[in-house]
């Protein structure tokens, strides 16, 4: 049963299937392949891109920036379609991705 709806990234999604009942190992196998940062990595990223105070980045940015790690200011904006990040805010994200890497 679903209780709630929220986007979670892969680090989150890694945790959730480890401590869910029953043989996951495949779901497990398949995330660890694409995450990039550990569970704690990822909230201390994802808190520190929250602090930046930019109103254009939204959950769903951070956990695709946690997941994604753009190196680039390409690379970022492939995951802000929606909306257009000015210099400093494409600096201050990248920033902040780079302490992680």
């Amino acid at each position: 049963m679903i209780k709630t709806q929220e986007s979670l990234s892969m680090p989150e999604a890694l945790d959730y299937a480890k401590k869910a009942e029953g043989d996951h190992t495949d779901i497990i196998g398949f995330i660890k392949k694409f995450t990039k940062l550990n569970k704690s990595d990822a909230e201390k990223l994802s808190k520190k891109l929250s602090d930046l105070d930019i109103l254009k980045l939204k959950k769903d940015n951070i956990v695709k920036v946690i997941d994604l790690m753009p190196e680039n200011e390409d690379e970022l904006n492939k995951i802000f379609i929606d909306v257009s990040l000015d210099d400093s805010e494409t600096k201050k994200i990248l920033e902040v991705v780079k302490e992680f890497k």
